[in-house]
């Protein structure tokens, strides 16, 4: 019988040590390639061209790899086009090719379980009251929803009263900021955004207002390019105390995804590390000839994730440069491989949602 998610139903997102994992995605990602490669006829070539045997079980870094690019590039999907009832596509600037990912319903619900079991592990169970810290009209606008738009889509399953910060001109609402803050005094307030655009119309527009607050349980979920932020020498260390000095007491978590492999995102824990769960793993390679890289060793990230049924997306070589940073003893108790993201590769595009909306 082969691998199903279901197998993971009572096990914690991160409750697997390196030898049950391992042991997990060694069975679990040759069952995707062999799927994949006799559904896939674009997939099936550039197995084949990788020389690889899908009937064999080789371990998650023998997989074959696809550069995230291709999405751009080929239609990549492995069902038929009548069983495809979502099409995601990436951000991208104005001009800029977009990688399109065809989920069909079990594929979308996967995505949609496993993210609602990773953020609950930070949250708890419960629905918290939202504040978004973006405009609602990113749901409505075509040319604004993409990735950015389906990722606030997400995660308004966590929350009620949903209230958006800003306005349809992406512009602060300090009003209806207020309102929702004195409604819910003395609650846990959950509130969610990407990086630059958080920093600039909302952090930003705060400090020119002389508006603050002081929340006593807040908990921020961001996620985004930090491209713009960097060019400003903002660090997370900076970005996080500017969090807390405007809204008080907030646990911030930074996280990181891509269109490509939605639902198994990395989540940073408290103590800043960017962590991966039992249904996504990391691998770093050297850009020169691909060599796996051992711990603390700097070149590309790939990723590598058990949600993708739908599409050849289980195993992306993607254009950051990141490094291990440990496996299994990070002080927050999470088991795993933690890393660290130093940010594109020179040359590649500009791909992530914060970066996407500033360069429009």
């Amino acid at each position: 019988m082969g691998f199903s998610l279901e197998d993971l139903a009572g096990t914690d997102p991160y409750g697997l040590d390196k030898n049950e994992k391992k042991k997990l995605y060694r069975r679990a990602l040759s069952e995707l390639t062999h799927s994949h490669y006799r559904r896939c006829p674009p997939y099936r070539l550039i197995v084949d061209a990788y020389g690889h045997d899908p009937e064999k079980i080789q371990d998650p870094e023998d997989q074959p790899m696809l550069p995230v690019r291709l999405f751009k590039e080929l239609e990549l999907l492995s069902v038929p086009h009548e069983e495809v009832v979502k099409v995601m596509t990436s951000s991208g600037s104005t001009g800029q090719a977009v990688s399109r990912i065809f989920l069909d319903r079990d594929n979308s619900r996967k995505q949609s379980r496993v993210l609602t079991r990773i953020i609950n592990s930070f949250i708890g169970p419960k629905r918290l009251p939202l504040l978004i810290l973006d405009t609602e009209m990113v749901k409505r606008d075509r040319a604004m929803f993409s990735a950015r738009g389906a990722g606030i889509v997400g995660f308004s399953t966590f929350g009620l009263d949903t209230t958006y910060a800003l306005d349809d001109h992406m512009n602060l609402k300090a009003d209806r900021l207020k309102a929702f803050i004195d409604r819910h005094a003395g609650e846990t307030v959950l509130m969610f955004g990407y990086t630059a655009i958080i920093w600039e119309h909302t952090l930003g527009e705060m400090e020119k207002a002389g508006l603050s607050f002081r929340l006593e349980d807040g908990i921020l979920f961001h996620i985004g390019g930090w491209k713009k932020l960097r060019d400003q020498a903002v660090d997370a260390l900076a970005y996080n105390e500017k969090v807390r000095s405007l809204f008080g007491r907030v646990r911030v978590h930074n996280y990181y995804g891509m269109a490509e492999q939605l639902g198994s995102v990395f989540v940073e824990c408290e103590h800043g590390h960017m962590h991966c769960s039992i249904y996504s793993d990391v691998v770093v390679r050297r850009p020169e000839d691909f060599a796996v890289l051992g711990s603390g060793e700097r070149g590309l990230l790939e990723l590598l994730s058990l949600l993708p049924g739908s599409y050849p997306g289980h195993v992306l070589l993607t254009e950051d440069e990141g490094e291990i940073a440990g496996e299994d003893d990070c002080p927050c108790g999470r088991l795993g491989k933690y890393f660290k993201i130093h940010g594109r590769i020179k040359g590649a595009e500009i791909r992530g949602c914060s970066d996407t909306y500033e360069r429009r």
